[in-house]
């Protein structure tokens, strides 16, 4: 997995929900996210840029972030992300600290590869899931998770419990579709006929 660095201020946590309303609201105005870092020691409230993070949050790759905040430098994985509904500015951001000793589970994206038996046949090969849930050391989670489909014949699937990645412990249901060559009309029509 690749490594992103980030630059982080520490922030002061106000006692009253107003002045702490204001205060985000300053921020955010200022172009910076407020962020928090948990999974370690402490929990850490932070703020970052929104220009540092852009390569982070608008790219289908996944990273593990070197975070440094006010030089404390930190391992973690990006955990969630608040959106304004209208107009997606974020919001918030989560950042889970990742160790050697502790699993995390991650979305992986999913890459396909090879030219289906059923696709040869006039089938046409489906995508229906793009990520995938595992649970891994974070050092041993791939960039990506590379399913061949050379097998995959004409109306048929290929499902979670198919699926096996050397150290990594799928977490998505079993019987959850990953891919699928479905049969078109043509396809249909040449197997009514043959």
């Amino acid at each position: 997995m690749k490594t992103f660095e980030l630059e982080g201020k520490g922030r002061e946590i106000v006692a009253r929900s107003a002045d702490q309303k204001r205060a985000l609201k300053a921020m955010r105005k200022n172009n910076e996210i407020p962020a928090v870092l948990y999974g370690g020691e402490k929990v850490t409230h932070f703020t970052v840029t929104k220009e540092a993070v852009r390569k982070l949050v608008y790219t289908p790759e996944i990273f593990v972030v070197e975070l440094s905040i006010d030089g404390n430098k930190t391992m973690a994985i990006v955990k969630d992300m608040q959106f304004q509904p209208v107009t997606d500015e974020i919001l918030h951001m989560d950042f889970l600290e990742v160790s050697k000793d502790k699993a995390v589970v991650m979305e992986v994206p999913v890459v396909l590869e090879g030219h289906a038996e059923g696709v040869k046949a006039g089938g046409k090969l489906s995508l229906q899931m793009r990520k995938l849930k595992v649970k891994a050391v974070y050092d041993q989670i791939p960039e990506k998770l590379t399913i061949n489909v050379d097998h995959l014949g004409l109306g048929k699937t290929m499902q979670v419990g198919a699926l096996h990645f050397e150290g990594l412990e799928l977490m998505n249901a079993k019987n959850a579709v990953v891919c699928a060559v479905q049969l078109t009309r043509a396809a249909r029509g040449a197997q009514a006929k043959g």
